[in-house]
């Protein structure tokens, strides 16, 4: 089981910078994949970015590339989303997720924070 909670939400200009943070129970490497996921009100949930335990590679969804950067701290077993350059469209909650691999069975594979509000206006 991992434990997951998210912070660094909050309301910001269009143009501004937020920092989200993921607080992990467990060491990232030994998690198969991690990433941030968002939630628009009527629309579904959807991938932001990601990056593997092993090997460390990073995805980035295509309306984030070039704004977005994702991090992490092994040791302190911590996941970032650093957000520049915010538009009205990233207005979402926030999610970390964790994927522990197919190995593991549907029930517990992936496990969520609690989501984290991030607003966009003017």
């Amino acid at each position: 089981q991992v434990q997951l909670v998210e912070s660094g939400g909050g309301s910001v200009q269009p143009g501004g910078s937020l920092r989200l943070s993921c607080a992990t129970s467990r060491m990232i490497f030994s998690i198969n994949t991690m990433g941030w996921y968002r939630q628009a009100p009527g629309k579904e949930r959807e991938l932001v970015a990601s990056i593997t335990g092993v090997g460390g590679r990073i995805t980035y969804a295509d309306s984030v590339k070039g704004r977005f950067t994702l991090s992490r701290d092994n040791d302190k077993n911590m996941l970032y989303l650093q957000m520049n350059s915010l538009k009205p469209e990233d207005t979402a909650v926030y999610y970390c997720n964790a994927d522990l691999g197919p190995a593991q069975p549907t029930l517990v594979r992936y496990m969520w924070g609690q989501g984290t509000q991030v607003t966009v206006s003017s």
